[in-house]
């Protein structure tokens, strides 16, 4: 009877201690690293193929306008509070530092029509080949290493393209950051 309370107790505290540590890891957030400078700009790997991005779609005949990249803490804040202390429409769930383009790792785009309107139309066929050329546009991201918003289980942001290198906004957060000439595929 003994050793069967004890049994339990000890599986009780294990579950206790795992929780615990889920907890840890899952919903707290860590503090900015304030010794790890922040970014200014696009790291150079997304910039390059941010740059390939359009240039491929252009020899496809879509026309694609990156409409942001990097953004500081003041503006990610600013777009954060659109729709909720500001007007407007919602448009980011991500406040400062939670951000990739906080970290420089994170473009915005739209396509233009002929007119050079910006369009962020998912069904627009402008170079006539019968797909729409967001998924053309999308497909070509893939192939170069980004994540696509539009993938995401809750928040669907279509026009989001992101390189991770396999790092979370946690990672990021702590100071870690991906090397300058990191490979795309392989570390996305």
């Amino acid at each position: 009877m003994k050793k069967k309370l004890f049994g339990n107790a000890f599986i009780t505290f294990l579950l206790i201690i795992a929780a615990l540590l889920l907890y840890y890891q899952f919903l707290t957030k860590p503090e900015l690293n304030e010794n790890v400078p922040l970014p200014q700009g696009l790291h150079p790997v997304v910039e390059k193929n941010t740059d390939v991005l359009v240039k491929t779609a252009a020899e496809r005949g879509i026309r694609v306008l990156v409409t942001d990249g990097f953004r500081s803490f003041e503006e990610q804040n600013e777009l954060y509070d659109k729709g909720r202390s500001t007007e407007g429409q919602i448009v980011t769930h991500a406040k400062a530092g939670e951000s990739y383009h906080n970290f420089g790792l994170a473009i915005d785009f739209a396509l233009l029509n002929e007119q050079g309107k910006a369009l962020w139309d998912t069904a627009y066929d402008g170079n006539g080949n019968g797909k729409s050329d967001w998924m053309e546009v999308v497909d070509i991201a893939k192939e170069l290493g980004f994540t696509w918003g539009g993938d995401w289980k809750r928040f669907k942001d279509y026009p989001h393209l992101e390189m991770r290198f396999g790092l979370s906004i946690n990672d990021l957060k702590r100071g870690k950051r991906p090397p300058d000439d990191a490979l795309t595929a392989s570390q996305n």
